[in-house]
């Protein structure tokens, strides 16, 4: 498979993100998540489309979130420059899964199986520099001096999205948008699962070895 259209599917903390960089290198495919794409495509013209607002910046700008459609119309624009993607962040319930089809043929759906416990662990112990971003994880990725960031010497914290209460809260709005989405592609027989509790070479090389195998 050249260039493959991939949709990688996981819960925050699952590796989507550490998985997407090295099926983008090994495939020479584009990353296309849905931040990434609104970003990109912040002055799109969308007055035809009867929202409140002309372009997606009005809306990150106000911090309102920007409407389904819209990012549907962003989405499509990002895929249609592709010649293979992986697609993360995208589709997050039905309706956008439904939109996607329209959209494109994926050649895989990739689903990171990661327990609940352990996405609590990952992202309660997720550190970030609070100066440069970087980060770090208090078992599994530490930095050589407590507390410090290497890249830049700035203090690591806990964002307060990465405590235990908000992080069981983000995965529950996560398992109940998300869950008909893989069912919906598992049905289909589109859905590959992979286990992501390993180390994440043991991971990629199950990754690979899956996307090659749908060649």
């Amino acid at each position: 498979m050249a260039q493959p259209r991939i949709l990688i599917l996981g819960a925050p903390g699952a590796g989507k993100g550490t998985q997407s960089a090295r099926i983008t290198e090994e495939f020479d495919v584009d990353h296309i998540t849905t931040g990434d794409a609104l970003r990109g495509n912040k002055d799109m013209d969308i007055s035809d489309m009867d929202t409140e607002y002309d372009t997606p910046r009005e809306y990150m700008d106000r911090g309102e979130l920007v409407p389904d459609a819209v990012v549907n119309a962003i989405v499509e624009e990002a895929l249609s420059q592709a010649d293979g993607f992986v697609l993360d962040g995208y589709p997050r319930n039905l309706e956008q899964a439904e939109e996607l089809e329209g959209m494109t043929d994926l050649d895989l759906a990739l689903m990171l199986d990661v327990s609940q416990e352990e996405l609590v662990d990952r992202l309660t112990g997720r550190r970030v520099c609070s100066e440069c971003g970087t980060n770090y994880h208090v078992e599994y990725d530490q930095p050589e001096e407590e507390g410090v960031c290497d890249e830049c010497g700035g203090e690591l914290i806990q964002r307060d999205d990465d405590t235990e209460e908000t992080v069981r809260e983000r995965l529950e709005v996560y398992r109940e948008n998300t869950e008909p989405v893989i069912e919906h592609y598992e049905e289909q027989g589109d859905l590959e699962r992979v286990d992501g509790e390993r180390a994440p070479d043991e991971v990629w090389a199950d990754v690979k070895a899956t996307i090659e195998d749908a060649a």
